[in-house]
């Protein structure tokens, strides 16, 4: 990637606080949990399923726009300079997602059906170990702390070299001012801390992937496969967590092109070139996401085995049928199709509208997961309640990256030029 242009002058830009957007976003989360705590009233178990299946949509994108910025790190990219903190941006969402996470916790036999059904099945007796409540709020608490942990830290670690640059501004926003002295707090030098945060981030990313990749599997084993215990698939967590890097992918190129549209610098910076490897990425994961999808599918078909077909059956019979041959046509069809040319990648408005039909055809999957292996047959398949639910986690969401873009340098300010751990080689020979 010799061939792309770094700038050594990158100039400090954030994205305009604005109290209208800020109060459209509250606004559609005290209108999405008016409509939760009347769903709680009127069909618990309905409003419950939802806010598992928007919690786990959500966080997914939030993590996936997180491993999007690892991955880059640690394969040492530079075709991303101008998108890459957009992909940190997303980070600002997991302190939320945490708290959200913890009153599902307190989900027990309505959720779980494993927790009744364990005194008499003998075939979730053997499987009591790991399906057991102490265990599963241990291991999803411990987990989404030390992922979490690490993604903040990451993203600490980023942020620290940018906010000496930052300095010297007639910034009259105090929340900035805040922040940079709490980030810059035992400073040594510019070059110092640009060397040590490269260090560290290089040597944390590998270690990230391996959290992210055994977390997220964790919380698809927990929060959708146990949910019919006697089913199982190795290709479940795979299938979840390549799902998540894929939608925040296509959330960081959705960012970026809402950038271009509103800031001539942000128009520039984050050019063609920028939109084009972004659009191959969504185009490359749509058919990675449809092969994981084929693969999990192919061998339940020739196996034929009854305990193996219950969960495809569930979503592929009446009522859920049509929703689940929708979501491939927007997860796999129309991305494929859209983004097979060179000109559909670059077209701001056409990619766009093709990173909606990904986001909820997502969406709709996570919905699917959960949903089918739960709801009683006179309960309407998808509805107002859903829908009023995920409004509450994107105004949540939405504010959350928001303030981050607003607090911190849009475009990353130090930009390493040179690997230290290359240079330090090469000097010692």
């Amino acid at each position: 990637m010799s061939h792309i242009h770094v700038p050594s002058d990158i100039p400090v830009r954030y994205l305009d606080r604005s109290k209208k957007m800020n109060t459209l976003f509250v606004g559609m989360f005290v209108v999405g949990l008016s409509g939760f705590i009347f769903s709680l009233i009127t069909d618990s178990d309905r409003a419950w399923q939802s806010y598992v299946s928007n919690w786990l949509f959500f966080t997914s994108v939030a993590m996936g726009a997180m491993l999007l910025a690892v991955a880059t790190w640690i394969t040492k990219s530079k075709w991303n300079w101008s998108v890459r903190r957009l992909s940190l941006s997303f980070v600002a969402f997991l302190p939320i997602s945490f708290v959200m996470f913890i009153p599902m916790l307190g989900l027990g036999e309505s959720f779980f059906p494993w927790i009744e059904e364990m005194s008499h099945d003998p075939i979730l007796q053997k499987k009591s170990a790991y399906l057991n409540m102490p265990f599963l709020v241990t291991r999803n608490l411990l987990g989404l702390v030390i992922l979490f942990g690490v993604s903040l830290y990451f993203a600490y670690l980023a942020l620290r070299p940018d906010m000496e640059l930052t300095k010297g501004r007639n910034d009259p926003d105090p929340a900035r001012e805040v922040w940079r002295k709490r980030l810059t707090r035992d400073w040594k030098d510019q070059n110092t801390e640009e060397t040590q945060s490269y260090q560290r981030m290089t040597k944390l990313g590998p270690v990230f992937v391996i959290i992210y990749a055994v977390v997220m599997s964790i919380l698809s084993y927990d929060w959708v496969m146990s949910l019919e215990p006697h089913w199982f698939s190795t290709m479940m967590g795979p299938w979840f967590f390549m799902g998540a890097f894929w939608s925040g992918i296509a959330a960081t190129a959705c960012l970026a092109m809402f950038l271009k549209a509103h800031d001539k610098y942000f128009n520039k910076a984050m050019g063609i070139q920028q939109l084009h490897d972004l659009g191959k990425l969504t185009f490359a994961f749509s058919v990675f996401w449809a092969y994981l999808f084929f693969a999990q599918y192919l061998v339940i078909w020739y196996g034929k085995l009854p305990w193996e077909q219950s969960w495809i059956i569930h979503r592929a019979e009446e009522p859920w049928g049509q929703l689940s041959a929708m979501v491939i046509v927007m997860c796999f069809v129309i991305p494929f199709a859209g983004l097979m040319g060179r000109k559909a990648k670059m077209n701001s408005i056409f990619f766009r509208g093709i990173t909606f039909v990904i986001f909820s055809g997502l969406w709709l999957e996570k919905h699917l997961m959960v949903a089918p292996s739960l709801r009683d047959t006179d309960t309407p398949t998808i509805g107002m309640t859903e829908f009023l639910i995920a409004l509450m986690f994107l105004g949540l969401f939405l504010y959350a990256v928001r303030w981050f873009l607003s607090t911190f340098p849009v475009v990353q300010i130090w930009q390493p030029m040179v690997d230290p751990e290359t240079l330090e080689a090469e000097v010692s020979r």
